[in-house]
């Protein structure tokens, strides 16, 4: 049996694709490629699917229907650089397995995060952990410069801790969680994609979501024909909940958008008559304009 080889992949192994101001990732190795899913599917089911399906169409029914442990026969390995603010998210997909420069044993590099101007944005109004409307200028400046500064005085203060003795499993608490660390990240396809799902979503916090963005060439160097599934039935399709099927039902009756949610009980106004910003009907709504603005290239 001899290993699978994707070229396009070969010529990423090693190359550093920059994230932010300091970061980047690395796809160090990698095992498996289309083919492995396919064969991990007709040990399941069989040597018959070969004569009734393609490769392609077989990937593809595996992502539509949700059989999952075929993809999981593919392994990513990444070093990966980031903020340890972002590394925090990251972490919580328990589905990887990272090995992180530790603090403990290695002094921290003297880098840190300091946000462009136009990624620092007010608190939205809709969205409780995202970013809403611009800010003035001058507020968006001393931001910057009080980033900078206090990340430039932490790490002269432990530079000192360290040079007066202090270990430095301790003397690394001194440092806002701007600073980068590096981890080696390994995942298998299901899992990966699952993350992407998660964090290239418009609602994920926008520095994980350009790590995120960093990972798909690798993805689809390494399963071109799995990562077009991915963005057919995953990426980019819209889930429906019973309530929002009933609303579809309605305005294919002739129902406007607005009565098919009153039809529904999916609310998108008040009480006192004013627009919702938030809700399942204000969620169903967005997943109607997501659906009439869908590009007709397909």
């Amino acid at each position: 049996m001899v290993r699978p080889v994707v070229p396009a992949a070969e010529a990423l192994i090693g190359q550093r694709t920059p994230v932010l101001d300091h970061g980047f990732v690395v796809l160090v190795d990698y095992m498996g490629n289309d083919s492995a899913i396919v064969q991990a599917a007709r040990v399941s089911y069989g040597l018959g699917t070969k004569s009734t399906r393609d490769d392609r169409g077989l990937i593809r029914y595996l992502m539509r229907h949700r059989h999952t442990t075929p993809f999981e026969m593919v392994e990513f390995k990444f070093l990966v650089k980031l903020p340890i603010f972002v590394a925090r998210q990251a972490i919580r997909h328990r589905t990887f397995s990272v090995n992180e420069l530790s603090a403990r044993y290695s002094v921290v590099p003297d880098e840190f995060h300091v946000p462009e101007a136009e990624d620092i944005r007010a608190q939205s109004r809709t969205n409780r952990q995202g970013r809403g409307d611009a800010l003035p200028s001058e507020v968006v400046g001393a931001f910057r410069d009080n980033v900078r500064r206090t990340s430039e005085q932490a790490y002269q203060i432990y530079e000192q801790a360290l040079e007066r003795g202090v270990t430095r499993e301790l003397a690394r608490i001194l440092l806002p969680v701007n600073f980068y660390t590096q981890w080696y990240w390994k995942a298998n396809l299901h899992n990966l994609l699952h993350f992407l799902s998660l964090r290239l979503d418009a609602h994920a916090q926008e520095e994980i979501r350009r790590y995120a963005q960093a990972l798909v060439p690798a993805v689809k160097a390494v399963t071109p024909i799995a990562y077009e599934a991915f963005e057919d039935f995953v990426l980019n399709s819209e889930h429906l909940t019973r309530r929002e099927k009933v609303a579809l039902r309605a305005m294919l009756e002739g129902a406007s958008a607005e009565e098919a949610c009153t039809r529904a009980k999916l609310p998108w106004r008040r009480e006192d008559g004013t627009l919702m910003r938030s809700g399942e009907g204000v969620e169903f709504l967005e997943k109607l304009r997501r659906i009439r603005d869908a590009s007709a290239d397909v």
